[in-house]
């Protein structure tokens, strides 16, 4: 599974299917340009298997010490927390 933020791609970011969307935990490189993705308007994508999905929104960021979770839903769905 890869992760795609504009024109960069990440693989080794664990991802977890959710309703209607992806759980990420990122650090680092990918949580930056995923950060500034989200503000810029740049595509968000997962590709890899039959779990690929494009046009995602970032819905969600959860800090707790060293690790940050973000939620990507797909365009116009909700998550439930």
């Amino acid at each position: 599974m890869h992760l795609i933020i504009a024109t960069e791609s990440f693989s080794d970011v664990p991802l977890r299917r959710i309703p209607g969307g992806y759980e990420a935990v990122l650090a680092g490189k990918a949580l930056k340009r995923l950060i500034a993705a989200a503000f810029e308007g740049a595509s968000i994508e997962v590709w890899g298997g039959d779990l690929s999905a494009h046009g995602l929104d970032v819905t969600d960021i959860r800090m707790a010490g060293a690790t940050t979770t973000v939620t990507l839903m797909s365009s116009g769905a909700k998550a439930l927390h």
